[in-house]
């Protein structure tokens, strides 16, 4: 019979990705740069819960937004719309990002001179999960017409984010949706994990969140 190679090529991406991801965040670190990872399903309001995070803070750091999508620049347009730095990457199809797509986006974007970057990551519960994109924190919204199953869905996206943002609580009386099973099931599967209940249309909890963002770029950039 003859012999072959088999190569654990999945392995070998995120042994190499993982590597990456470190030495930019010690990049980072010296750079004094909070880079923040959002990640979220398409339609859960990023975008809408990054303008308003944008207006809470624009006054006391200088924000650069990447958005990352498969195609097309909505999202640019509508942060370049509030005055911010921003910058669009497509992925050619890739459904996440990397550590050296996001590199590429921090020098696209000159972010050296900021506080605080924020990458909007393609919309998807799976993939974005799997790879460490070297930023300082994860974070991710769980809109309310999602339903309060998907930490039992997507264990591996509950598992690795700092915060889970539960969006659109003002539509809360129309869908069958539990916030203390929601949280229930993520502390289970991340003790650690930070719950806030948002609405990013009319601005409930967006200052709780704010300040949380607020009070980590604050530690990264003096310790």
């Amino acid at each position: 019979m003859e012999k072959f190679k088999v190569l654990e090529i999945k392995e070998s991406i995120f042994d190499n990705n993982d590597k990456r991801a470190e030495l930019l965040r010690a990049e980072l670190k010296q750079d004094k740069l909070f880079l923040l990872n959002l990640m979220s399903s398409p339609g859960s309001g990023k975008t809408t819960t990054l303008v308003s995070t944008i207006n809470h803070l624009k006054d006391d750091l200088n924000i650069g937004i990447m958005e990352a999508d498969i195609d097309s620049d909505v999202d640019a347009h509508t942060i370049a719309n509030t005055g911010t730095k921003v910058i669009q990457l497509h992925t050619g199809g890739m459904c996440h990002l990397d550590a050296e797509m996001t590199k590429q986006g921090l020098n696209g974007l000159d972010a050296k001179s900021l506080d605080l970057v924020v990458l909007e990551n393609v919309g998807n519960l799976v993939c974005p999960a799997e790879f460490d994109t070297g930023a300082v924190k994860n974070a991710m919204i769980l809109s309310v017409p999602e339903g309060d199953d998907k930490p039992l869905k997507y264990p591996l996206m509950f598992s690795i984010v700092d915060v889970l943002l539960i969006n659109k609580i003002d539509t809360i009386g129309v869908f069958d949706f539990d916030i203390a099973a929601v949280e229930a099931r993520a502390k289970k599967l991340n003790p650690n994990i930070q719950v806030i209940p948002i609405s990013a249309r009319t601005g409930e909890g967006i200052e709780q969140w704010a300040d949380w963002l607020h009070t980590q770029v604050h530690a990264w950039q003096n310790h």
